[in-house]
């Protein structure tokens, strides 16, 4: 393994290895304005939800490289402490990308990305029109991380108001993951974009006690086929399945057939088992592959 010390590092070699491995980052596309209300709207990755009692959303322009000075976006919160945090899609990442120019103060990136302002009801930067989620918000603080190049300002943004598209929520009135086709942030020139085929379900932990992988026998624990994802869903599961469950179990033919046809072969059968056993975890059917595994 490779390491490290950020010290050996240059500011550059620092972001470039750290933006890419932590990733991918969601957008926030930042409109704001100044004292004499010019509009600024700028694209910032480092971007996350911080709390939703009071709903807390930081995000934090880094200054410029080359020589240190400050964002346009950073100088216009500390003027007018108020920020729309527009979410970003896929119809949209290439225009945002462009927004994030640097262009000079005054400039307005609205009109050089081709998006469409509107009014926003609560604070005085407007929204845009394009964005699947508008979220407008008041800067309740602005903390400094650092000196000169690359040093970051966390900004503490309270989200007033939500504007949402009806064309992305569900038959529920919930915003659907499907529908809204976000992009997050990698390193470098590289994006990601969430589709139904790069999309998975990971049942959640505080919804039970999970037996944890310690509990787990130990020729599942240390199965030559079984991954630590295959173990974490096996540990996820609050009790294990009756021995009457597993007997019935028995009369599925494909158990019956891994079992005839390794009679007298315990390492070939237990192969067979835990691949049958990782095709369902794939699949997760997390009971019926617990079941697999205590057929022998």
């Amino acid at each position: 393994m490779l390491s490290l010390n950020i010290s050996d590092l240059t500011n550059q070699e620092a972001y470039q290895l750290l933006s890419t491995a932590i990733a991918p980052r969601p957008i926030c596309f930042a409109s704001t304005v100044d004292l004499a209300g010019n509009v600024n709207l700028s694209p910032f990755s480092f971007f996350n939800l911080m709390s939703s009692n009071p709903p807390i959303c930081v995000f934090s322009p880094v200054n410029r490289g080359r020589d240190g000075s400050a964002k346009n976006t950073l100088e216009n919160v500390r003027e007018v402490a108020e920020v729309v945090i527009n979410i970003v899609n896929y119809n949209m990442v290439q225009q945002t990308s462009l927004a994030s120019t640097e262009y000079a103060k005054g400039v307005n990136e609205f009109t050089k990305a081709g998006f469409t302002e509107i009014a926003s009801t609560k604070i005085k930067p407007p929204r845009v029109k394009e964005a699947p989620v508008q979220l407008e918000c008041k800067v309740n603080d602005i903390i400094v991380l650092g000196n000169g190049g690359g040093a970051g300002h966390l900004i503490i943004a309270e989200v007033l108001a939500i504007h949402i598209h009806e064309t992305i929520l569900d038959e529920n009135g919930k915003i659907d993951v499907f529908k809204i086709d976000q992009v997050a942030r990698l390193g470098g020139n590289w994006y990601s974009r969430i589709t139904k085929e790069s999309l998975f379900e990971v049942a959640k932990p505080l919804s039970k006690l999970g037996i944890g992988i310690d509990a787990l026998p130990y020729d599942v624990k240390n199965s030559k086929i079984l991954t630590g994802n295959h173990l974490g869903q096996l540990g996820n599961v609050e009790h294990l399945p009756s021995d009457e469950e597993v007997e019935k179990y028995l009369q599925n033919h494909e158990i019956k057939d891994i079992l005839d046809s390794t009679i007298g072969d315990a390492n070939t059968r237990l192969l067979q088992i835990h691949l049958k056993a990782a095709e369902l975890l794939d699949e997760n059917r997390v009971e019926e592959a617990w079941k697999v595994l205590l057929v022998d």
